[in-house]
């Protein structure tokens, strides 16, 4: 069924008795070309380019739980592309643009709304930092603003400018940017993906990865072992404890990522705005709830919740940017398990067992690369090489020293 506003009607008008299930619940097969491990975003837009863009439908994307209930679906829902680092800057530009045409192109509205993203600057410092990353942004054809304290007063009054702790000097602002509804995005991937033949098993965690003479051959799962030329793992945080069963150690640490829901208000903010004295980012969703977040909790861990030292951290960040802020209650609030890479940029390539191949590294930025990442991942296993796009992504660059530290915070990995 092709969603319209043909077909809308007429379900109105037919007591909605037409409406078919958006994906199948297809039994294992016993052998498939290739098998991706993780039902998230990476994984099912990997299976939907594969399919789309490389005409290869003889695919199982298999996950543990059901699809949507990982990272995918734990997030703060943020789209950028304002990088510094020319590969970031090419990557992230990239999946922003397939972001723009993303609805139209798997026919499911995943209310992409480009409100603009602002990252705001407090000293001298920070401002020429900010005017070095959108020279270089403007530089790759990406847009960028260079605001000063008026022209962010002009787009968010209701911020601290006169008796902050830390006075906003001015912001940089991507007005491409903005928001996606997290879990419509899974669901449009996995709908399209099944559309076009891929098999979508859920509830089918991988217990085993079976390695014959230097070469991943099958997965063993809680629903049987399934048989493969290639298997593509796209797990997230889990990705250290997946890898392991083929023995394979991956760079990456596994760390708890909290974001925040308030109670809905009326429109108060029409931006994503960051808090540029600490890690704080901030929006409202067409519900009405204010969606922020900030640092990860500082060990590792593979649960899906956090502390109250981080929550505390981050409602103190959120009082210092926008003391308004003190009069909403928190509605609810939940973990998302972080797969932390030294330099905090992604890992997307092969390994070094012949056809294992790995999508992992995300640190915050998961969310934002979901379209680049299945992509770029796909085309990786449909070919057996990276595209240009991840090509600075390999696995070996933690051992030839060819690291993509964008943030600036050193091969430490809760910094990242």
């Amino acid at each position: 069924m092709r969603y319209s506003i043909v077909t809308l009607a007429r379900e109105a008008l037919s007591g909605n008795r037409g409406w078919t299930p958006a994906w199948r619940e297809p039994e294992p097969k016993a052998e498939y070309d290739i098998v991706i491990v993780g039902g998230g975003g990476h994984g099912l837009a990997t299976a939907y380019y594969l399919a789309k863009e490389h005409g290869l439908t003889n695919v199982a994307v298999v996950e543990k739980g059901h699809i949507g209930s990982g990272n995918v679906g734990r997030n703060t829902t943020i789209i950028r592309s304002n990088y510094l680092l020319p590969a970031n800057t090419a990557f992230y530009e990239h999946s922003l643009k397939l972001w723009e045409g993303l609805e139209q192109d798997f026919n499911f509205n995943a209310m992409v709304s480009q409100r603009g993203v602002l990252n705001l600057c407090h000293t001298d410092g920070q401002r020429d930092t900010y005017a070095r990353r959108g020279n270089a942004m403007r530089l790759n054809g990406v847009d960028a603003e260079l605001l000063d304290a008026d022209g962010v007063r002009k787009i968010a009054p209701f911020l601290d400018f006169d008796s902050a702790r830390f006075p906003i000097e001015g912001g940089l602002l991507q007005r491409r940017g903005g928001t996606v509804r997290h879990d419509a995005v899974a669901w449009g991937f996995a709908r399209g993906a099944d559309t076009r033949g891929v098999d979508i098993l859920q509830n089918a965690e991988v217990t085993g990865i079976r390695v014959e003479n230097g070469g991943a051959v099958a997965v063993e799962t809680t629903r049987g072992v399934i048989r493969a030329k290639k298997i593509g793992l796209a797990c997230a945080g889990n990705t250290t404890c997946v890898a392991s069963m083929a023995g394979l150690r991956v760079p990456i640490e596994s760390h708890v990522l909290q974001a925040f829901v308030s109670e809905g208000v009326k429109p108060l903010i029409d931006q994503v705005i960051t808090f540029g004295a600490g890690h704080f980012y901030v929006s409202q969703s067409d519900k009405g709830g204010l969606v922020y977040g900030g640092d990860i909790d500082g060990y590792n861990s593979y649960a899906q919740r956090g502390n109250l030292y981080v929550i505390e951290d981050v409602h103190e960040a959120a009082m210092a940017l926008w003391p308004g802020l003190g009069r909403l209650r928190m509605l609810r609030h939940w973990g998302g398990v972080m797969d932390m890479s030294a330099d905090g940029s992604p890992i997307i390539g092969t390994t070094p067992i012949d056809g294992l191949y790995l999508n992992c590294g995300w640190c915050y930025g998961g969310f934002k690369a979901t379209p680049a990442s299945g992509w770029c991942f796909a085309h990786t296993l449909a070919t057996g090489v990276p595209h240009a796009l991840n090509a600075a992504f390999r696995l070996d660059r933690f051992a030839t020293g060819d690291l993509l530290d964008e943030r600036g915070a050193g091969a430490q990995h809760n910094l990242h």
